[in-house]
């Protein structure tokens, strides 16, 4: 896969990640590599940690929505900049680095 179709790839998941690291262009898509795993963590974390305060205080569950909407926007602008081949961070969790 070349650069572009490797950061498109990237963000459909934790599958789409792993399909875009092991048999993609690594080093060409390394941005959204990065982009896509911390948003791939933050939505994880984000998704167990609420589930389980829900569990105690049912009104944790909107906030829980309202988080499923700004990654669900997130996931859509990395997308766009994947497609556009651009390397711009996403906002709040763009300046994470965890792939160097």
């Amino acid at each position: 896969m070349n650069k572009k179709v490797t950061g498109i790839v990237a963000y459909i998941g934790w599958i789409g990640w792993l399909i875009a690291i092991l048999a993609g262009d690594r080093e060409g898509a390394k941005f959204h590599l990065n982009q896509s795993l911390v948003l791939n963590l933050c939505s994880t974390i984000i998704s167990i940690v609420l589930g389980i305060i829900s569990a105690f205080v049912p009104a944790v569950g909107i906030l829980s929505g309202l988080c499923s909407i700004v990654i669900f926007v997130f996931w859509i602008l990395g997308i766009v900049n994947a497609i556009k081949e651009e390397e711009k961070e996403l906002p709040l969790i763009g300046g994470i680095r965890i792939l160097k």
